[in-house]
């Protein structure tokens, strides 16, 4: 197997050719919208997120409306979605630091982002990828780490370190797509519990394709 300086750019190639169309699922329509799905995101299914949010951004349309939440309040709107205490105080807190800071707008660097409460690397690389299109990091999710580890391009399981040796790989021009690229083959086939790795398009390049093949034909 190719080291995976080799095999990044044929990975990319590959993974842009099945998924030409790699986007954020959550639904959103600015960046305090991304940020805030973002945040109820974690631990969640986007899917569960995107029935919260219509009636979420209906009643809060602003980075000031959140700020003056009640919070016992928006943790029953946001219940669904889990953790909904520690998501409200990030929620209530990251808009009232965009109110009196920022003037209610959301910021578009990496260095201001992760300055909000409850905004770590993670959420902030989708804001600015998804809501800015910018590109200052890899958010590593848990399909980005689960998929750069077995990929070979990452033996880390801190998303940080992750996310770290994903920037030494991948072409920056990449950056703005790779975490999107990744999300969609981790769920359409290199699932956590049982990948399909002999239908995957990319088996040949992948060191843990073999180990997982050989697994599924033992009697």
């Amino acid at each position: 197997m190719e080291t995976a300086s080799r095999r990044i750019k044929p990975i990319i190639r590959l993974l842009r050719k099945r998924y030409p169309e790699a986007r954020t699922a959550l639904e959103f329509g600015d960046p305090l919208q991304i940020l805030v799905a973002t945040i109820l995101a974690a631990q969640c299914t986007d899917e569960r997120v995107n029935r919260i949010t219509p009636g979420l951004f209906r009643k809060y349309p602003t980075a000031a409306a959140f700020a003056r939440a009640d919070r016992g309040e928006l943790e029953r709107e946001i219940r669904p979605a889990g953790f909904f205490r520690n998501k409200a105080k990030s929620i209530v807190g990251a808009a009232g630091r965009r109110v009196e800071k920022y003037g209610g707008v959301v910021p578009d660097s990496m260095d201001e982002l992760v300055t909000l409460p409850g905004v770590a690397r993670k959420t902030a690389n989708i804001v600015l990828s998804a809501g800015y299109g910018k590109a200052e990091g890899i958010a590593v999710d848990t399909h980005a780490g689960r998929l750069s580890r077995r990929l070979g391009l990452s033996r880390h399981e801190d998303p940080d370190k992750v996310e770290r040796d994903l920037l030494a790989l991948v072409p920056k021009a990449d950056w703005l797509d790779f975490n999107f690229l990744l999300v969609e083959h981790g769920r359409a086939l290199c699932q956590a519990r049982k990948p399909k790795c002999p239908s995957c398009f990319l088996k040949k390049l992948c060191p843990s394709a073999e180990t997982f093949i050989a697994g599924e034909e033992r009697p």
